[in-house]
């Protein structure tokens, strides 16, 4: 309980995070995406969303999600009901298991925030709600169930599962594919569907508030350790080397971004260390039980160094991908996934001598991407032409804050 609320803070560093980057009209609108999807996914996942990511069914085909989606509708099976609304009849029944999935909550929560970020400056606050419930619903909820629903057996191996984790044996340990590629895909479909903000082809926009980005980094890495570390449920052999992997990958991540920034720009910046340590962060979270801390160091620099040049590329390939949620998340997220299968312990290709890990996981990232993109453009083109999902140019000049909010992030009043 304790690591699902560390990850719950990370949600609140996504908001500061982004927030600093963005205009300082339009910090409101920015962090105000965050705390909606606190809001908004944390009641979908006691309603139905643990229900459906982790649901009952023995087929890996039409797994937990179809076979009996709603077998947990409320969490009922946890606290005993008497079938009179949602009240308990009874103690917990399962603490274990209702602790769990308190911290896979946050798990969505964050997922559904870190989206947000490609679509800066410009989205409509209930349209951005409407496509977070629909999008989880449809897309975060199942890709759940394929990565994190598997059952284990006495004899410590796997008994059943989503596809992904026990058919191909994929090794994502915290989410690399269902957080981290499934939030990048999306918001590079979002980004393509509402389009470029006023003034993109100048160039970049400066952050108004750089230590509000450092802040929402630093509450983002400590958070972490409750992302990768608690993912191994207890205090094992495994939780330490994903605590150390999860110092190491970040540290190493900042050094890689800072020297394509001093070799690229002549100067290296606050706003690149920060998105240094989230780019390790990223890269080592389905990693972090598999990988030795020398390995995790290499991925660290590896993975901040080609983040450090990918979020350029939206520039030249001509999408507007605000605060670079697919030069870091989905990016990051393929280079994480993909190292695995060479470097992993005992499973990469460098210990085994084989190719299938990386063949795995190679088909599991990129299953995630093409499904999550493709849904994403679906619902987002849908509420777009329905409800409108992008404000007016000359809302967006004026400053999202004020048009969809009412409100003003900085307002300095005398008496």
């Amino acid at each position: 309980m304790i690591a699902a609320a560390l990850v719950l803070v990370m949600t609140p560093g996504v908001a500061f995070f982004y927030g600093g980057m963005v205009k300082a009209k339009s910090v409101i609108s920015m962090m105000m995406m965050s705390f909606g999807a606190m809001g908004l996914i944390g009641v979908l996942w006691v309603l139905y969303g643990y229900s459906l990511s982790f649901g009952s069914g023995d087929d890996w085909l039409i797994p937990h999600v179809l076979l009996n989606p709603f077998h947990n509708l409320g969490l009922v099976n946890f606290l005993g009901i008497d079938g009179s609304g949602f009240m308990a009849t009874s103690d917990v029944a399962n603490t274990n298991a209702l602790a769990f999935a308190g911290f896979q909550a946050t798990f969505a929560i964050i997922t559904v925030a870190l989206i947000s970020g490609a679509i800066a400056d410009r989205a409509k606050f209930g349209p951005w709600l409407v496509f977070a419930g629909v999008w989880a619903t449809l897309v975060y909820f199942p890709v759940a169930s394929w990565v994190f629903n598997f059952t284990v057996g006495s004899d410590g191996a796997m008994t059943d599962g989503g596809w992904s984790v026990y058919l191909l044996g994929v090794n994502d340990f915290a989410g690399g594919t269902a957080v981290h590629i499934n939030a990048g895909a999306a918001g590079l479909a979002l980004a393509l569907v509402l389009g470029k903000r006023v003034g993109f082809k100048k160039g970049l926009s400066k952050p108004h508030n750089v230590p509000l980005t450092l802040l929402g980094a630093a509450l983002l890495w400590f958070g972490w350790f409750g992302f990768n570390a608690g993912s191994a449920a207890a205090v094992t052999t495994t939780s330490a080397i994903a605590w150390v992997n999860t110092l190491a990958a970040p540290a190493a991540g900042i050094l890689g971004w800072l020297i394509i920034e001093r070799i690229r720009d002549g100067k290296p910046t606050s706003i690149g260390a920060a998105s240094g340590a989230v780019a390790g962060l990223v890269a080592i979270t389905p990693a972090c039980n598999i990988l030795t801390p020398g390995w995790a160091i290499v991925l660290g620099i590896l993975t901040g160094a080609v983040c450090a040049l990918a979020v350029n590329l939206k520039f030249r390939l001509g999408f507007d991908d605000s605060l670079d949620v697919v030069g870091i998340h989905l990016v990051g997220g393929l280079i994480g996934t993909l190292y695995i299968g060479i470097f992993g312990t005992g499973i990469g290709l460098i210990d085994s001598g084989r190719f299938n890990q990386l063949g795995a996981q190679a088909i599991g990232a990129f299953a995630v991407m093409i499904y999550s993109f493709v849904l994403a453009y679906a619902i987002g083109w849908v509420i777009e032409k329905t409800m409108g999902f992008r404000v007016r140019n000359e809302d967006e000049i004026a400053g999202v804050d004020t048009v969809v909010h009412g409100e003003e992030g900085y307002t300095l009043v005398s008496d």
